[in-house]
């Protein structure tokens, strides 16, 4: 990382909602240059307004594309150009449904976004993010570390997230790259309507009277680990709303 009275600049995925979105808020607003990635032009549009052109460069495409990817990251304007800190936020959970009459579909557009295109973006920057001794940030969940009855496939792409971030950190060894995954619990953002085709009753039953994180709360996050003195690594950062805890073992019983 260059010295903190330098501008630096940020790379966040998944932009246009909850976490990235919020991300993007916080650090341009204290003064970094922010290059936003998401699938919604629309809502990039509106950051990039929101911030001026100077401080948001709104990057539109697929994250499952890598030929969309590779574009995106070969227009980005010079003044953008050096990435010091990657934010590997875009991801999603589809479905809750038990594995056995799961959609394999959904399965693999899970594993194309959480994994795939992860690993496939970190690898693109890596060069620059060695040259600058930048840092990566990678957005976990408890899912890949706590398994529950539906989680399957999303909780195997967080545990690949958490432990492919741990595996960075050994490789990127004496570089002065920093690597942290970050896993946080009940979020309230978009996340569970995306999971059940939009079903807000769900959504809001999940949250009702739950006081859980907000997107402000992971941006926040993000800040602080993003701005640590360069000799510092926070390898694993797990977060929950206080009113969750560790699930119980579950016991099938017979009748």
């Amino acid at each position: 990382m260059r010295d903190a009275s330098e501008q630096q600049t940020i790379l966040v995925t998944g932009a246009t909602s909850g976490f990235g979105r919020a991300a993007v808020e916080r650090f341009a607003t204290a003064g970094w240059r922010v290059v936003a990635c998401g699938r919604r032009a629309e809502r990039l549009q509106a950051l990039v307004d929101a911030h001026g052109a100077e401080r948001v460069h709104g990057c539109a495409f697929d994250i499952r594309d890598a030929a969309a990817m590779a574009d995106a990251l070969e227009a980005i304007p010079a003044g953008f150009g050096g990435i010091d800190v990657l934010v590997n936020n875009a991801g999603l959970a589809l479905g809750t449904a038990p594995a056995q009459r799961a959609d394999l579909a959904q399965w693999r557009q899970m594993i194309d976004t959480n994994v795939t295109a992860l690993v496939t973006l970190t690898h693109a920057l890596l060069p620059g993010l060695i040259a600058r001794r930048g840092a990566i940030l990678n957005v976990s969940s408890i899912a890949g570390s706590y398994p529950y009855p539906g989680g399957n496939a999303y909780g195997g792409t967080k545990a690949f997230v958490t432990q492919f971030s741990l595996g960075l950190r050994s490789d990127l060894h004496g570089t002065g790259v920093r690597v942290t995954s970050i896993e946080p619990g009940l979020a309230e953002t978009e996340f569970t309507l995306v999971r059940t085709g939009g079903d807000v009753s769900a959504s809001d039953a999940l949250y009702a009277g739950a006081r859980p994180i907000t997107a402000a709360d992971i941006a926040e996050t993000l800040w602080w680990v993003a701005n640590l003195p360069p000799h510092l690594n926070i390898n694993r950062l797990e977060v929950m709303p206080v009113s969750q805890s560790f699930a119980g073992f579950q016991i099938h019983r017979d009748a």
